[in-house]
């Protein structure tokens, strides 16, 4: 073998090795991302996070829809869907960082991953009881999931030497009306009545900065008067056109299940219009029935009637207002 040849042979094998360890730093990157204990983020600003935009059914694209809103070193969870726990972590926010939920109702898809956040933020460790408050109805649910946990808590609890107080939550039913703070976040509570189950709006604010957060579309004019001059509004939609298509598409016993859910949501082709009589600045629009195929298809439709910024929200996004 000729000097040259040689010299080529070795300088492949270089380029061999070099691409194997790349590939395996790599990998071992990415294994390590999902396990290695994040720091509590800080945000100098209001800040909102999109942690999940899904609705009432899977989709592994939009996990459960929760909302944080977030200022310095506190984070407060409205809402918190399935899957919050790996959710928290794409956002790069611990899962034991966020230490109040506000939960907008009792539908399941706005608290079944409340174990999942209890839980999984205690084994962080979370070094207090998590605050939930949500309207009537909150502390039975509370008290029923973690009496289904009871044992496995102790369990761990024995194994691990956490405490079990730490497992515990402090729970708050809000009525209509209700201001209090937590933090530095100055918070406000609208009930949004006839509908089938009860359901709230939020409307937080902190440094003259303004948001309100919804998920049903029942009393959208006590929505309205919450919302008044916000900078910002997250809510959901429901898009008319599609759903009427579905309707034709689908036998009666399923057609009658999408009208009925369809019920709870306000409709795409109005929220825009809602968003402007409130004055807002920015309209984030989450946990949308049916997702959008094209961003800017949902943007058209909402423009048609509001001329503020519009976020057609993924997960993880962040807004600032």
């Amino acid at each position: 073998m000729t000097a040259r040849a040689m010299l080529l042979l070795v300088l492949a094998l270089i380029v061999g090795v070099t691409w194997v360890f790349a590939v395996v730093s790599k990998r071992f990157e990415k294994v390590l991302s999902g396990v290695v204990d994040l720091e509590p983020r800080s945000f100098e600003t209001l800040t909102v996070i999109t942690v999940g935009t899904g609705g009432t059914f899977e989709n592994h694209w939009r996990l459960g829809p929760s909302t944080a809103v977030a200022k310095g070193d506190e984070v407060l969870l409205v809402d918190v869907g399935r899957g919050i726990a790996g959710a928290l972590r794409a956002a790069e926010i611990p899962v034991h960082q966020p230490n109040t939920v506000l939960l907008t109702s009792l539908l399941p898809e706005n608290t079944v991953g409340l174990d999942d956040l209890i839980l999984t933020g205690w084994l962080a460790p979370r070094s207090e009881p998590l605050r939930v408050m949500g309207p009537p109805g909150t502390r039975a649910a509370l008290e029923a999931l973690l009496r289904a946990h009871r044992s496995g808590i102790e369990a761990t609890a024995a194994e691990w030497g956490n405490t079990r107080e730490s497992a515990e939550v402090q729970v708050l039913e809000l009525e209509d009306g209700a201001e209090f703070e937590v933090a530095e976040f100055a918070i406000r509570v609208a009930d949004l009545p006839g509908g089938s189950f009860p359901a709230l709006a939020y409307r937080i604010e902190t440094d003259g900065r303004s948001v309100v957060l919804a998920s049903v579309g029942f009393a959208p004019e006590s929505l309205v008067a919450l919302a008044r001059g916000a900078d910002l509004l997250v809510h959901e939609a429901v898009y008319g056109a599609s759903l009427a298509a579905a309707l034709e598409a689908v036998g009666a016993d399923r057609a009658d299940v999408l009208r009925r859910e369809a019920e709870i949501h306000p409709e795409l082709e109005t929220i825009g219009e809602q968003a402007r009589e409130m004055g807002v600045g920015t309209l984030v629009l989450t946990r949308l029935r049916p997702p959008p195929v094209y961003d800017f298809q949902y943007e058209k439709i909402v423009r048609e009637g509001f001329g503020g910024r519009v976020v057609i929200a993924k997960d993880g996004d962040e807004i600032r207002p």
